[in-house]
């Protein structure tokens, strides 16, 4: 059973939307699920990404931001021998891991914060003053109209 819908009928009758129509693509039901995370408002321009890493050192994270894209990989290193660690059970998952998010315009990462198993990435919204919405008047300045002196 197919489980990816078939974009390309769309994408040639619209403009402008090819980011859109990627992140639909590589969205899809196949995703893996793991290191569960959260993503919260913190202030109008203020957000949070939580992953779940239980297990992992901050040397053992890597937190990779170009251009709109987040990258947060980790990898565990190899135990050492002769450390006399004997597992009977193991049920903390340390398995490598690679999550990818896609960040919107203007968005910037602020700072990454390890604690109690957590990875809190905070991010903020800075659009550009010229890129702001300005409410232009209407007729309050016109500009005179100058005579032309020769014409009198």
């Amino acid at each position: 059973m197919r489980n990816s819908f078939d974009w390309t009928p769309y994408r040639r009758s619209t403009v402008g939307f090819d980011r859109l129509f990627d992140f639909l693509e590589t969205s899809g039901s196949g995703a893996e699920n793991y290191p569960p995370f959260d993503i919260e408002k913190v202030a109008d321009d203020h957000f949070r990404i939580t992953v779940a890493v239980a297990g992992f050192k901050s040397d053992e994270i890597d937190i990779v931001a170009q251009q709109n894209m987040l990258t947060v990989s980790g990898r565990k290193a190899p135990a050492a021998e002769g450390e006399g660690r004997q597992l009977l059970y193991s049920g903390i998952a340390t398995r490598a891991f690679e999550r990818r998010f896609q960040l919107a315009d203007f968005v910037r990462v602020e700072a990454a914060d390890l604690a109690d198993g957590l990875l809190a990435i905070d991010l903020v919204r800075e659009v550009p003053e010229a890129m702001k919405p300005h409410k232009i008047a209407i007729g309050g300045g016109a500009t005179p109209v100058i005579e032309d002196k020769k014409a009198a």
